[in-house]
């Protein structure tokens, strides 16, 4: 089967896994029973190898589909509108009361119904285990068929009869007006007996069960600014990316799709970041989901925190706090439309980012303000943390971008540290803690004038991307939303104004897009090119929302760019890493870094503009 746009999928989940559903039907990722689980259906991967589980009328029918999440939920429904009539097909993950009682379970479930007319559909359910290495036997049994591999087990319920053929289960069949098929697709513990599948009834009571979760835990957001939609579903589509027993939020839940078609940009995303902190906590608190800031809060404080070594710290954790995400390139697979290599795992773990201490330390400096006060104990950590910072900003670093070529003075991370600092700083004065508050100071002031003496390019009139470098870098534009710069300091507006020249003109901007950096120019030890950042848009979004309160014209220039941008989502408001020339998505799907910088984009913005629209 040929491969769908990345931007034509949505996401279902249980907070544990999700799945990838493509506006045709099919399923064409899954990792079983966890994010960083491998991959059991993983056709995005490799089409041929990587295993689907579709579920659509005929090719005969000629249907045209449209898909949509049922509002305020992350229930989605795929409509069917065929040359005989009309369908609807319902994929969800039962979360809350429609969970199954005894030990946790993973369910999928996909309800099938007709409503108009009479439909002839075909279901293939083809696993592909441990990303397509693991052979699996197929088992047709009374009510389903049992997958069965070295290390997991799969099966396949449905009052459907279905049928093995080269290791899949298939099955033709036709419903008129007001008939239901479901099939409910379960992990199983090894040698168990085979359950059977829902009645309509109990799929209805799971589907309704389900709906109430997502709208109450919806409900707990106090926003109702502009752009509400969207805002939301930026919220919904981060509690899916959050893993439930640990509060880990992990940046993407895919792995190794291209920033390049056919290029080898692709990474494995499927852990959390220390460097989304203070963007998770901000965004979350923001629109009141506090429970989740904690969670996520306890997560560092448990993996990354409770450690006597503070230094260098480990950039990114798998979603249990696992340490060791050893970078692994699986051959086999072909790679997203022939993008290799594929690969697994990241050995960007090991890299000195410099710049995540003034992340997590803003994260905490947040969660002590809007969400709980910090303990002494904490507060030694955090001292050391400041300390260690003092001993090393003035090292070399591969900072945010994670490049793979030789270490530079970013001078993102020179900023970051000294918001590591900074914000120590306020800790200490705020709460009354002790601290080495005189030399904090010093070093605080140094980095503020080596940034401003080094990190200042006179003749391009712009931060630039390292001491010594006369390359544009969208992280700068971070300086007014830490409170680096006043939001209109000349500086930062020249910076501005020079990463919204084009990219042929030395800037960073492209149809309303920014880059990160100028790919072409900008040796990060990676081959190829890649599309522009949505984070970074989103960032100067936010820059400009904030010097338009001295400057109105910009405010305006800010809502047009994040309307704009806004049109780059996908049919059910999702964003990938990346946007690429034709306004394709490129990177992994979705990423949690994009919705956030909408989140706090939108919150700004909407403040910004006031009540009076």
């Amino acid at each position: 089967m040929p491969y769908i746009p990345i931007e034509d999928h949505a996401m279902i989940g249980d907070m544990h896994t999700v799945a990838l559903v493509g506006t045709g039907g099919t399923i064409d990722w899954l990792c079983i029973p966890h994010f960083d689980s491998p991959t059991v259906f993983g056709a995005m991967l490799d089409d041929q190898k990587g295993g689907f589980f579709a579920l659509a009328p005929l090719p005969g029918e000629e249907a045209v589909c449209k898909q949509f999440y049922w509002p305020d939920t992350n229930v989605l429904v795929t409509r069917f509108l065929a040359n005989h009539g009309a369908a609807e097909l319902t994929d969800f993950m039962p979360v809350g009361a429609a969970r199954r009682p005894g030990p946790r379970r993973h369910e999928l479930i996909r309800r099938l119904t007709v409503l108009r007319g009479r439909i002839t559909f075909r279901m293939e359910c083809r696993p592909a285990f441990n990303y397509a290495r693991d052979a699996h036997t197929t088992r047709v049994v009374k009510g389903g068929a049992i997958f069965a591999s070295p290390k997991l087990d799969l099966g396949l319920a449905s009052q459907i009869p279905l049928s093995e053929q080269d290791g899949s289960a298939v099955a033709q069949f036709t419903l008129a007006e007001g008939e239901t098929a479901v099939f409910v697709l379960r992990d199983r513990p090894i040698g168990a007996s085979f359950e059977p599948t829902l009645s309509e009834q109990e799929a209805e009571d799971a589907f309704r069960s389900t709906v109430s979760y997502w709208r109450g835990w919806l409900s707990q957001c106090p926003y109702r600014g502009r752009w509400r939609e969207i805002v939301y579903r930026s919220a919904l589509a981060l509690k899916l990316m959050t893993f439930e027993p640990t509060g880990a939020i992990v940046a993407a839940p895919t792995c190794s799709l291209p920033e390049e078609i056919g290029g080898e940009r692709n990474w494995d995303y499927r852990y959390t970041w220390i460097r989304d902190a203070a963007f998770v906590v901000y965004a979350l608190l923001r629109l009141g989901f506090s429970q989740e800031a904690g969670a996520y809060m306890h997560f560092l404080s448990r993996h990354v925190c409770d450690h006597e070594d503070v230094g260098p710290l480990q950039l990114m954790y798998g979603i249990g706090g696992e340490t060791h995400l050893e970078e692994e390139v699986l051959t086999h697979l072909d790679g997203y439309k022939g993008s290799k290599p594929v690969r697994i795992g990241n050995a960007a773990y090991r890299q000195l980012q410099l710049d995540i201490y003034g992340e997590l330390l803003d994260a905490v400096y947040l969660y002590n303000k809007h969400g709980a006060p910090l303990s002494y104990e904490d507060w030694r950590w955090v001292r050391k943390l400041v300390d260690w910072v003092c001993d090393n900003w003035q090292r070399e670093d591969a900072s945010i971008w994670e490049v793979r070529g030789s270490h530079q003075h970013f001078t993102y991370s020179k900023l970051m540290c000294w918001v590591a600092v900074d914000r120590g700083l306020r800790l200490a004065e705020k709460r009354s803690f002790p601290a080495d508050r005189e030399r904090w100071y010093a070093v605080r002031d140094t980095i503020y004038e080596a940034i401003m003496a080094e990190g200042w390019n006179e003749e391009r009139q712009a931060f630039v991307q390292a001491f010594g470098s006369d390359q544009l870098d969208a992280a700068n534009l971070m300086m007014p939303l830490t409170f680096f710069v006043a939001p209109a300091d000349p500086r930062i507006l020249k910076t501005i104004e020079a990463t919204m020249r084009p990219l042929d003109r030395g800037g960073l901007l492209a149809n309303n897009l920014v880059y990160r950096y100028d790919p072409e120019r900008t040796d990060d030890g990676v081959p190829g090119s890649e599309g522009t950042f949505n984070i970074c848009t989103f960032w100067l979004v936010e820059a400009l929302t904030r010097a338009g309160r001295f400057e109105p014209r910009l405010l305006e220039e800010a809502r047009l760019m994040f309307e704009r941008m806004l049109g780059f989502a996908n049919h059910v408001g999702l964003y990938a890493e990346e946007t690429g020339f034709h306004g394709e998505a490129l990177g992994n799907f979705p990423q949690a870094f994009t919705h956030l910088a909408l989140i706090s984009a939108a919150f700004n913005l909407d403040r910004a503009l006031g009540h009076a629209d």
